[in-house]
């Protein structure tokens, strides 16, 4: 029998060739139809629909689709047309690329390298541009000693490939296992030592106290306090940490003796989890309104915010509950880090510190922007903070210059610490600083000492690093970024810190805003793109672990790229090139989805629960005839259900694209009326360039469909409770939430509207296409075909018009998916988990990672912060 020989796959080129070979001059025809195109990016369905237009004959158009040639065009993602060239990206399978060129004149196929495609596309912008000494970004060579999965399936699962990777190495080398002697051995908090003390110098030592310790705990209650034999234990090495009782502190030793003995990856996570590391924790979200009141549906002010509060009630139960099993006697501290707007519009964005309801123990700490003009008091966009957070982040010294002309002490010391807020210098301890320096002064002045002619005082104007010291008394345990500019600040705080830094995109700029890489220059007056992609680009390579709501946040589907997958390759013509930007397959990639707040967001089902009070204002909010700038439209039939949906108004949310959805399909009209929550409704209240877009979109399409009869528009509305009681109003008229985006990283409201059991229509691109099962606990549409989403939607009220249970079916298919995937419970125990596994990964794996900061800090000063100097710095109004 002949032994049967591996088989290379065909590459790219050879598809490409053998087609050309066998289907010439289907094939020429095909590509001669995209040159004439002309110059240019052809998208997917471009290069998928010449094909209907090349092969009117379907038999010789399956020919060709089923061959290899098919194959390429139905895994490309995009064609460059430069006459007679066409280059082709191909993603055969999620984060693997590969990049072909067909001369069309002389028929001749080369396959290219990353640098070379990117090149071949800079040529878009400028043809004459042959500069062969461009910048290219690579952080491949970094990351080649490191271990990574290479299967699709493992992308966003890196605690568990790590969990592996460690434990394997682990049962086969065990000089592996010193690293966790010495990380148990470095733990302490405030200088006092947990876990282990210096009696155990070896791993040895430490299998034979463990088994010391076993014996001894064995014989006692399993409810015993732990500190009934905190002597003995100490005796023999072990500090706290290990549990509060004897029954967890066995629990903790039989993991350890376990992972000792044979290693495995579930025992690993488990023990690494329960270890106490995260006391302080620091999240940093420096742009829009970041408060509890008042907020939602200001500029830059959503999802986000509400993602963040709920978080950190979750975070401080978990980490209370965590800590109270660890045996210890330590209070946890968050503190959310935010900026500062004196000017607050009716907002507690200008108090420093506020406690976030709920909790205990986190706080919204708010530092202000400053630049050289001073403090800056009004709101920003999220597109302009660039220039002000490096000073945000770090801390400077200023000395400022306070003359009096005779002067009682009392009355300087009064002056000074009444205009410190106004300079910016916000902590309550520097009252006692002016003071001291105050009495300092009067030691040296010979004069009267009550009366003060000059007085100089050198101040530190203090920045995020500083106040986060002064808050916690301590450095952070763990630090998460979230989105853009909190990623940024973060990497620059645990750079500086030494701390385990976690980051959350929420959503990434780039995908939303297709060819905002090749041609940023036109974009970059109003978005500052050049400053916002390289900032991503530092942050997510500096980042210890990266945690997103789903998959296809990282890598996408089978045909669509992911946000962060487009990061892999890019090109910015004329400042730098990315050929290899981020690796989706590296470990520190999680999935780990939020839910919603639950005592807000729970099923319309639960009577006792409502809140029946807030009936009467939801009813006036929906049915008022009064036409205001809180509400306008009427549903004149009331016994119809609802359509309904609530988001921020800009482009990609697409709200107006739902109204025109509607507006344009009579049969849906006559089935529900419509209601919209969304940003303001008179255009002179908006400062933000889109909604004001938007708005004005809005009116146009009312008016021009005649809509007034069968929809209500209703500005954004920031009271959580009554928004939560709003979702099972909507359910009680057996309607449905829509949320329509072009792309939703994640998508909050399709979880909250789940959350209270109203079946949920929502986009297909992004995040709600793996919250939904479609068909089962809701249905996904396509925002881009909207005619066939207005007759999916024409047909669920149709058939729960003839069959009531068909809605309730759906409903009860939401609920459940949610409890099976979508609590903040589920996701707090993940994320701290994580911690503790990515905290001691850093720690064995820090000389590697050094060298990868330091190739990041060179880009960060050389290239970042020069872009930085093209963003205009914001000025306030002369007063």
């Amino acid at each position: 029998m002949a032994t049967p020989k591996l088989a290379r796959l065909p590459s790219i080129r050879d598809r490409v060739e053998d087609t050309l070979s066998a289907h010439r001059n289907e094939l020429v025809s095909l590509l001669s139809r995209y040159v004439a195109q002309g110059k240019g990016i052809l998208q997917p369905h471009t290069l998928l629909d010449e094909i209907d237009h090349v092969f009117p004959d379907d038999e010789a158009k399956e020919m060709l689709s089923s061959g290899p040639f098919g194959e390429v065009i139905k895994s490309a993602q995009e064609a460059i047309i430069l006459p007679p060239f066409v280059a082709i990206a191909v993603r055969p399978r999620p984060g693997v690329w590969e990049y072909v060129r067909v001369n069309v004149f002389e028929l001749s196929v080369e396959q290219l390298t990353v640098s070379e495609y990117l090149g071949f596309k800079e040529a878009l912008v400028n043809e004459q541009a042959q500069d062969r000494f461009v910048l290219e970004l690579d952080f491949e060579p970094f990351n080649a000693s490191f271990p990574r999965p290479n299967r699709s399936s493992s992308i966003g699962n890196g605690v568990q490939f790590l969990n592996r990777h460690l434990s394997s190495s682990m049962f086969r080398n065990k000089d592996c296992l010193e690293p966790l002697l010495d990380f148990l051995r470095a733990h302490k908090y405030k200088g006092r030592g947990l876990m282990l003390n210096d009696r155990i110098q070896s791993i040895s030592r430490l299998q034979s106290a463990l088994a010391k310790a076993e014996d001894y705990l064995s014989k006692l209650p399993p409810e015993t306090p732990y500190s009934d034999s905190e002597y003995v234990l100490q005796g023999m090495g072990f500090e706290r940490g290990w549990g509060d009782t004897v029954e967890r502190v066995l629990e903790m030793i039989h993991l350890l003796l376990d992972i000792l003995q044979a290693p495995d990856p579930s025992t690993l996570e488990t023990f690494l989890g329960r270890i106490p590391m995260v006391f302080n924790v620091v999240i940093l979200s420096p742009h829009g309104y970041f408060g509890q009141a008042n907020v939602l549906g200001l500029p830059d002010t959503g999802g986000q915010v509400v993602y963040i509060l709920d978080q950190v009630r979750a975070l401080e139960k978990e980490m209370l509950s965590r800590i109270q099993k660890q045996g210890l006697d330590v209070t946890p501290k968050i503190l959310i880090v935010t900026r500062l707007i004196p000017d607050a519009k009716g907002t507690t964005c200008n108090q420093r510190l506020e406690r976030v309801s709920g909790t205990e123990h986190t706080h919204i700490l708010r530092v202000p922007f400053r630049s050289e003009k001073g403090i800056l008091r009004k709101w920003i966009s999220r597109f302009d903070v660039w220039p002000y957070l490096e000073t945000f982040a770090e801390f400077h010294h200023v000395c400022t210059t306070i003359v009096f002309s005779n002067l009682h002490l009392s009355q300087a010391a009064f002056s000074i610490t009444a205009m410190l807020p106004a300079i910016g210098c916000c902590s309550p301890s520097l009252r006692d600083f002016v003071n001291s320096a105050l009495t300092l002064h009067l030691l040296s002045w010979p004069a009267n000492p009550c009366l003060l002619p000059l007085f100089v005082v050198p101040l530190h104007l203090s920045d995020v690093a500083s106040e986060i010291a002064a808050e916690l008394q301590a450095l952070p345990d763990f630090i998460i970024g979230n989105y853009s500019d909190g990623n940024l600040v973060a990497s620059l705080l645990a750079y500086k810190m030494g701390v385990t830094q976690c980051t959350i995109a929420h959503a990434l700029e780039k995908t939303k805003y297709p060819d905002s890489d090749i041609y940023w220059e036109k974009f970059d007056e109003k978005y500052h793109f050049s400053c916002q992609f390289t900032a991503d680009l530092i942050a997510m390579n500096n980042a210890d672990f990266i945690i997103t709501s789903t998959y296809q946040e990282i890598a996408g589907t089978k045909n669509t790229v992911g946000q962060y997958e487009s990061h892999t390759a890019f090109t910015l013509p004329g400042l730098y090139r990315v050929v290899h930007g981020i690796d989706v397959f590296d470990p520190k990639f999680n999935i780990v989805s939020p839910g919603a707040d639950m005592s807000i967001y729970f099923p319309y089902s639960e009577k006792k629960k409502r809140l029946t009070a807030l009936h009467d204002s939801i009813e006036k909010l929906l049915y008022d005839p009064e036409q205001n700038d809180e509400h306008i439209g009427m549903l004149n039939d009331r016994s119809k259900p609802i359509i309904f949906s609530m988001a921020r108004l800009d482009r990609v949310k697409n709200i107006t694209g739902l109204v025109e959805l509607y507006a344009k399909n009579d049969k849906l009209r006559e089935l529900v009326n419509l209601v919209v929550v969304a940003g303001y409704i008179d255009v002179k209240k908006s400062k933000d360039r889109e909604e004001i877009s938007e708005i004005e979109k809005m009116h146009d399409l009312i008016k021009n469909y005649s809509l007034h009869g069968q929809f209500r528009w209703i500005a954004a509305q920031t009271n959580r409770a009554r928004n939560g009681e709003l979702y099972r109003y909507i359910a009680d008229t057996r309607g449905v939430f829509v949320q329509p985006a072009f792309y939703e990283a994640f998508g909050l409201t399709v979880v909250e509207a789940m959350t209270c059991g109203l079946p949920t229509f929502a986009t297909c691109h992004g995040g709600p296409a793996e919250i939904i099962e479609h068909g089962i606990s809701g249905f996904h549409i396509d925002p881009y075909h909207p005619d066939q989403a207005a007759s999916l939607m024409v047909d669920f009220f149709q058939q729960s018009k003839e069959d009531p249970s068909h809605w309730k079916k759906i409903s009860d298919g939401g609920l459940q998916r949610i409890y099976e995937r979508y609590t903040w419970k589920i996701y707090s125990e993940r994320l701290m988990t994580l911690a503790g596994v990515y905290g001691f990964w850093k720690y064995v794996s820090k000389l590697e990672r050094r060298e990868t900061r330091r190739y990041l800090e060179m880009f960060y000063i050389l290239k970042f912060r020069d872009l930085v100097k093209s963003v205009p710095i914001a000025s306030d109004d002369p007063h």
